[in-house]
């Protein structure tokens, strides 16, 4: 009995063992596994927030809007002076004389070329210069959304206003200049159409005096005619050629600049000058300047590239000037009708 007990528990035993060698591998492996997966699931953790953060850094490009023109297939009209704006007018503002005609007659979004009749209403209004004007929260731009260094509650003269509005072309300050005019923005805007009528302006319409309506149109021949009206009043020609203006804030003293390089440069003679963008409307830029001993006016609308109005002003500055004498009018139209579409 003593010999079959030991051989049974041997057995037992080897049956253990070799029971625990056929298990164990198998187990230990889906431990294994587990171990391996848990540790992916931690890279993936930990990578997923590198991946957002990295994400961040890339940058997003949002496509500028196509500009009223550009639909209009305005920007395909060729012209002799390869001009790069879709529209272009340039006269002889003593004689009329037309120099340059580009797509003269489009009716187009003319941007922040607005604030020069806002100018010509206000000053032709006598209001007093040196009134205290506020910001308001009214004159917070709710269309476009655009950016101000002047606060809500920040209060200046009508003068530095209407500085600031022609130089660095300031909406809120143009809005305030508006909505403070007597009878408040319905009566001023009434007033810039109604001027508009009486200097034959026929293809120009306001909503808003900021222009950042698109609704704000006209064409070069009617601007032409605005900034010939607009160079009669002197302080309208001081204050759109200023270089650059500080005024005092409360504590602080807020330093603008022209929006126009030009009137920086020592080459040009400018008496007056607007520049504008909105993306309805492209690069815009109007201008009174002295070359080949003539006074000319300017007129470029829906340019494409930033600069690229200043370019063509330019090239028609080297054209005039190369020539001595200014040869016959360059003229060219798009085939295709103006198209405007719904705001």
């Amino acid at each position: 009995m003593g010999l079959i007990s030991k051989v049974v528990t041997t057995v037992a035993v080897a049956l253990v063992a070799a029971i625990a060698l056929t298990v164990a591998p198998p187990a230990e492996a889906a431990q294994k596994q587990v171990r391996k997966k848990a540790s992916s699931a931690q890279k993936a953790a930990k990578a997923a927030p590198k991946q957002r953060r990295g994400s961040k850094r890339v940058a997003r490009v949002v496509p500028e809007r196509p500009s009223y023109g550009q639909l209009a297939g305005l920007r395909k009209t060729d012209d002799a002076l390869d001009l790069k704006s879709s529209v272009a007018l340039v006269m002889d503002q003593d004689t009329n004389e037309v120099l340059v005609a580009k797509n003269s007659d489009a009716v187009l979004p003319i941007a922040s070329i607005t604030k020069l009749m806002t100018a010509v209403v206000v000053t032709e209004a006598q209001l007093p210069l040196d009134e205290t004007l506020t910001i308001s929260q009214e004159d917070v731009d709710t269309e476009k959304g655009s950016r101000s260094r002047l606060r809500v509650g920040t209060q200046l003269t009508r003068e530095e206003m209407l500085h600031l509005a022609l130089m660095s072309s300031e909406n809120r300050a143009a809005h305030a200049l508006g909505r403070q005019y007597p009878g408040g923005l319905d009566a001023f805007v009434s007033a810039m159409n109604a001027k508009a009528r009486l200097l034959g302006m026929s293809d120009t319409h306001y909503v808003e005096p900021t222009g950042l309506s698109s609704r704000n149109q006209s064409s070069a021949k009617d601007l032409a005619t605005l900034v010939k009206a607009a160079y009669e009043h002197q302080i309208i020609r001081e204050l759109s050629t200023s270089p650059e203006y500080s005024v005092a804030v409360g504590k602080r003293e807020l330093q603008f600049r022209t929006t126009n390089a030009l009137v920086r440069n020592p080459t040009w003679e400018i008496g007056l000058q607007k520049t504008g963008y909105i993306s309805e409307a492209g690069r815009c830029l109007v201008m009174q300047a002295k070359m080949a001993g003539r006074q000319l006016i300017m007129v470029f609308l829906d340019s494409a590239g930033k600069y690229s109005r200043l370019g063509d002003a330019e090239r028609v500055r080297r054209w005039v000037n190369d020539l001595g004498h200014v040869a016959p009018a360059t003229t060219s139209s798009s085939a295709a009708a103006l198209i405007k579409p719904t705001t």
